[in-house]
Parts: structure tokens; C-alpha cells; sequence
């Protein structure tokens, strides 16, 4: 039996893959062919996750949810399915997979392929996004996929990286928003409110952000209704690793 171990940062990024409520940093079922982990964001966490569905017996590793571009041609909701990402090295995906998955996709769902830049910490400026441009050529940035392709190279299991685009790369989630954001994406409503107050945070960046984020997850669970919620996962032990 093959199982495909996805891993997600954020609730929304998990809501697309299942309708349920899907308990933080543990492991979810969700048929018999996909495992899902919410990990909350960053490296750590990240690896934690895939770490914990490699013991499940997972024969492939998904990095699933959003990402900033890096490139003025990715806007809200475009599709990174990158052939590489590029983190401490630079780590490959399973191209026969990343191929068949993309070829299930509808037609008007915007692909883009090249590399996914790893970065430690939140992109808050175009400025940091051309300058992570600029050093890796990628055309889009998250916080976890090079920790998950990492984890899935030592393990000697398939990986690929499924990125809805959620910012452009003019626009950003400003620093101080991450203050009242928890580790899972969600969203402490009285820190809001005081950084709404202090106009340390602005409406109409919550409103562009919103508009984003639906826009990336409307890929995202298009993608899952295309191919499965294990993402074609019955072919993964035909695949070469590499």
C-alpha cells in the first residue's frame, strides 16, 4: 500500500485537504492513501512533522500549502511545482511525480516550475524578496519545503512541493502582524485588534491578505480535487527517488 504523507504549516493550508478539523502537530489519517501532518511554520516544525509520518510508513513526503513569490510574472493563486529547492543545498523533487501530477491538473490552473527558495524567517519586504531572488534564481519562497525535501532525501522516499502563491512580490505580510498570529496561522483576535488600533497593522493590508489567501487556497483544493487527496500516491513505488 502506498501512503503519501503531506505536510501543511497553516489550518487553511490543511482545510484543503480535508473539511474535518484536523488537530494541531499530530497525525491525521485522511483515507487510506494520504496522511496529513499540521505542523505549524518553520523548519523545526516542518521536520517534525515529516519525521513523524515517516514513522507512520509513508512512501512519499509533501511539502502542501502557500508560498511568496519572488518573480513580478507569479500572482495570488498560480501554482509552484518546483523541479528543486533551494535551501542549505539544493534538493531535488521526484520528477516523474512532480510530471504525472501536474498533467492531472486543469488546464487553466497557472504552473509555474524552476526553484522554491527555503527561508528561516517571514519575507516582509519586496526589498528581501528581490534580494532572495536575486541569490537563489527562485521564483517563490516558503519556510518549509527545504526542511521536508531534507528529511525525505536521508529517508531515500519521493518528495515534491505543492505551493499556491499567496502574496505577489510587491506586497507583504507586515513584521508585526506575525505578533498576533500563532504558530498554526491562526489568528489571536485581541492582539489584532490592539495592532488594528496602534495602526501598527493596517485594514486594507488584512483585506489584500485575505483576497490572497483565498486565491491560494482555491488553487490548493482544486489541486486535491484533481488528484486525490494522496496526490496520484498509487504510482509513488514505481518512481525513482531521484
Amino acid at each position: 500500500m502506498c501512503v503519501t504523507g503531506l505536510v501543511t504549516a497553516l489550518r487553511a493550508e490543511a482545510g484543503c485537504v480535508s473539511s474535518r478539523r484536523i488537530p494541531f502537530n499530530e497525525m491525521v489519517q485522511i483515507d487510506d492513501q494520504a496522511i496529513l501532518w499540521l505542523s505549524g511554520m518553520g523548519a523545526q516544525a516542518a521536520r517534525t512533522g515529516a519525521e513523524g509520518l515517516l514513522q507512520q510508513g509513508v512512501t512519499g513526503l509533501v511539502s502542501f500549502g502557500v508560498a511568496g513569490a519572488l518573480s513580478s510574472h507569479l500572482k495570488p493563486g498560480d501554482l509552484v511545482l518546483p523541479e528543486a529547492i533551494h535551501s542549505t543545498e539544493q534538493l531535488s523533487v521526484n520528477m516523474s511525480w512532480r510530471n504525472r501530477l501536474q498533467q492531472l491538473l486543469p488546464v487553466d490552473i497557472v504552473v509555474f516550475g524552476g526553484l522554491l527558495a527555503d527561508s528561516p524567517v517571514p519575507l516582509t519586504s519586496e526589498k528581501a524578496k528581490m534580494e532572495l531572488a536575486h541569490a537563489t534564481g527562485a521564483c517563490a519562497v516558503d519556510m518549509e519545503s527545504g526542511a521536508i525535501a531534507a528529511i525525505a532525501a536521508k529517508a531515500g522516499v519521493p518528495f515534491i512541493a505543492v505551493r499556491a502563491i499567496v502574496d505577489p512580490i510587491q506586497f507583504s505580510p507586515p513584521q508585526a502582524l506575525f505578533g498576533a498570529v500563532y504558530p498554526d496561522g491562526s489568528v489571536d483576535p485581541l492582539r489584532l485588534m490592539t495592532l488594528l488600533l496602534k495602526r501598527s497593522v493596517h485594514l486594507r493590508t488584512l483585506m489584500q491578505m485575505g483576497v490572497g489567501m483565498r486565491a491560494a487556497r482555491k488553487t490548493l483544493s482544486r489541486v486535491i480535487q484533481s488528484a486525490g487527496v494522496g496526490l496520484d500516491s498509487q504510482e509513488i513505488d514505481r518512481l525513482a527517488v531521484a
